[in-house]
């Protein structure tokens, strides 16, 4: 085994790393730009060194200066991670040559499996399913048009070198396909070098379904059973479990081979993930199938076929992540195994620590993904200072700590790469954390998914954690009817809600106010805030915002000491007590807990319901100033601008694309609020521009 490694990443899955490698014995390295000097990771290894600039292009992205900080600790291997170099075979053939392992598969695999085009080739031959398309070298505008044509819409463009969903468009019709083509491929320059694409049937009701694979370096494969990645948004994944809800074993065991086929059949070492699209047409997925006990690897591939199916199912290979995938917990959850300790042992030259038949699955694991971005408003990234971090009693893989057992099945298990006033900043992925969950049984996990949710607190930017609380308790996420479009499918539950009722919200910030007021003031009587008088009663009068829309209070001091509260049309007694975890609040007859965090003006309400903000009325003594800006258009994030569809002079109609920003590795679309004119821009594209910066002023 190694005695040092240097991790070539950043954030949570750095930390993770290192953690693995401390409970191993293992020291380690960790490398960072100019913006995460102060970052988690940096603190979780044993030694840091600094490698460049805060854009990705100017640090993570330069393997020499990674190389020259490996060399100079004295590190023996590199652990890339995932994202940034983990599938750069230029960047892993260097390390060989440097005389460094590589903690991953060997260059010709990453390039083999790297380029969707060749991959695809490369599986028909090993007889692995594939999704009718395109994958030819040809880049033609009209060429790829036709392919479309012939393989018939709806199409997916995907970006060749891509992954995350970034160069990826769905496209319906003919009429859209040249620009969707073009942002593919520019979205695809900018994030892998490269624009080539390949067009692929777009599979109805598809299910995203993945295999966890491992092969080490004596000719050993097995199958860590699967994933459900179902549940996506821009194409990038939002929650996933394992194993796949009513996967039959007969299913389970046929993806399972294929998928170790598709690993044999370019020599694979180390972790890697089979992507598969499953086709469903009706219910095929047996309700009552039961876990695996182990299963049989295949010693190679079969005739090629257009389609893997078992009973009404078809499943089709999509492409190979030749690393360690973001969902890798859950996997770790239902088998009991560190992943990455497996790939430290792998890289090291040791064999395989399990056999096919010597694995089980336990339980039922979900994993979500909290990020910093707006769901309801188009999952806008968003960027900003953690105010307010708090999260639920966990298990923690990614703490400076001394060296911990490894639990792979904890109840609840956060891995996380910021902390309480870290910021987040837009050069890098928007992901803050992963809450995973672990359970008995998939109604065990939801249950406890919902409740660890409820107890994640942040503040400070937005975020998609009531997002993903209502997405979790969707009928369809609930009932298992999964696919890729369950997000649009159960929009009208999933967006713009607002899970506090007025009254709990108010009476929760009102007590959060009057607990602050007795904590401030001192025990004269005479200088209480508490609304105490000699003789009859006191009235306190107080106005929000809450959800754009204006809100009264009325608290009333009676002369016995009992409080009064009004709320719309909701009055009762309002009495509260202070927690270790925030409020217990009755009110109007009912009990109900909250944490309150203020920033500002806003009362952020955090309860078991749901989360809220309630703002002081004093923040809308501004209001009035919008009319004056219907003509502006700003920038809804900080970013770079990629270009302007339209010149100065211009006319436009509602809805008109107007200009494409890029910001955190995904391309944004600003569009016409109204027919207007294009007065003047702003900024010429390649700029960088501030959030809120006017992009374009436009005459209505």
């Amino acid at each position: 085994m190694f005695k040092k490694i240097l991790i070539a990443n950043r954030g949570e899955i750095a930390c993770r790393v290192a953690a693995t490698a401390r409970r191993l014995g293992l020291r380690t390295v960790a490398v960072y730009s100019d913006a995460d000097a102060h970052a988690k990771h940096v603190a979780a290894c044993d030694e840091a060194v600094h490698i460049g600039g805060s854009a990705p292009k100017d640090s993570y992205l330069r393997w020499e200066r990674i190389l020259d900080a490996a060399k100079a600790t004295g590190a023996e291997a590199i652990h890339p991670g995932y994202g940034f170099l983990s599938e750069n075979e230029d960047f892993a053939q260097a390390c060989a040559d440097a005389g460094l392992v590589f903690i991953g598969p060997p260059a010709s695999a990453i390039k083999a499996m790297g380029l969707k085009a060749e991959s695809k080739q490369l599986m028909e031959k090993a007889g692995v399913p594939l999704v009718p398309g395109y994958h030819g070298a040809g880049q033609d505008a009209s060429l790829l048009a036709a392919e479309a044509e012939r393989i018939g819409y709806p199409v997916l463009i995907k970006a060749s070198a891509g992954g995350g969903g970034k160069g990826m468009r769905a496209v319906d019709r003919q009429a859209d396909f040249i620009a969707a083509l073009e942002s593919c491929k520019r979205e695809a320059i900018n994030s892998f070098g490269d624009d080539a694409v390949l067009i692929e049937k777009y599979v109805q009701r598809p299910r995203h379904i993945e295999i966890q694979v491992f092969g080490d370096t004596h000719g050993n494969y097995v199958y860590l059973f699967e994933r459900d990645c179902s549940v996506q948004r821009r194409h990038q994944k939002v929650l996933e479990e394992a194993p796949a809800p009513g996967m039959s074993e007969a299913l389970r065991r046929e993806m399972g081979a294929a998928a170790v086929a598709a690993a044999r059949a370019v020599n694979y070492v180390g972790a890697g993930t089979v992507e598969f699209i499953v086709e469903q047409r009706g219910r095929e997925m047996s309700p009552d199938a039961g876990p695996p006990q182990g299963g049989t690897a295949p010693s190679g591939g079969s005739e090629p076929r257009e389609a893997g199916s078992v009973g009404a199912m078809s499943f089709f290979f999509m492409e190979m992540n030749t690393r360690l995938q973001v969902e890798h917990p859950v996997t770790e959850a239902i088998t009991g195994q560190d992943l990455v300790e497996w790939q430290l042992r792998v890289a090291a030259g040791e064999p395989l620590p399990k056999k096919q038949d010597e694995l089980r699955i336990s339980g039922h694991a979900i994993e979500a993904r909290i990020c910093a971005e707006n769901p309801d408003n188009n999952f806008l990234p968003a960027t900003g200072r953690l105010q307010v971090a708090r999260w639920p009693q966990h298990v923690a893989f990614c703490r400076n700590a001394d060296a911990e057992p490894f639990h792979a099945a904890a109840p609840v298990r956060i891995d996380a790469g910021f902390g309480e006033g870290d910021a987040i900043s837009p050069f890098y992925d928007s992901m803050i954390a992963k809450l995973i969950v672990h359970g008995d049984s998939r109604e065990q996990a939801l249950a406890r998914l919902d409740e660890a949710l409820a107890r994640t607190h942040i503040v400070g930017l937005a975020t998609n954690v009531q997002f993903l609380r209502y997405a979790a308790r969707s009928r369809s996420f609930a009932q298992a009817d999964l696919d890729t479009a369950l997000i649009p499918r159960e929009q009208a539950v999933l967006f713009k809600q607002q899970p506090l009722p007025l009254a709990h919200a108010a009476a929760a910030a009102i007590a959060q106010a009057l607990l602050q007021d007795r904590q401030a003031q001192g025990r004269d009587p005479f200088s209480r805030r508490d609304g105490w008088r000699s003789h009859g009663v006191t009235t306190r009068r107080f106005e929000f915002d809450f959800g754009g829309e204006h809100a009264k209070a009325l608290l009333s001091y009676l002369h016995d000491g009992s409080l009064v509260l009004t709320v719309g049309n909701v009055s009762g007694a309002l009495s509260f007590a202070e927690t270790g975890q925030g409020l217990d609040i009755h009110f109007a007859g009912q009990r109900f807990s909250a944490a309150v965090y203020a920033s500002g003006e806003t009362d952020h309400v955090f309860s078991p319901a749901g989360a809220a903000q309630i703002v002081s009325l004093d923040l809308l003594a501004h209001a009035g100033e919008g009319a004056a800006d219907a003509g502006r258009l700003t920038a809804p994030m900080p970013g770079k601008v990629v270009s302007f569809s339209v010149k100065a002079g211009e006319k436009v109609a509602k809805g008109q694309p107007l200009a494409v920003m890029e910001a955190m590795k995904m391309e944004h679309t600003i569009a016409a609020p109204a027919d207007g004119t294009v007065a003047e821009l702003l900024y010429a594209p390649g700029d960088q521009v501030a959030e809120g910066a006017e992009l374009l002023k436009l005459s209505l």
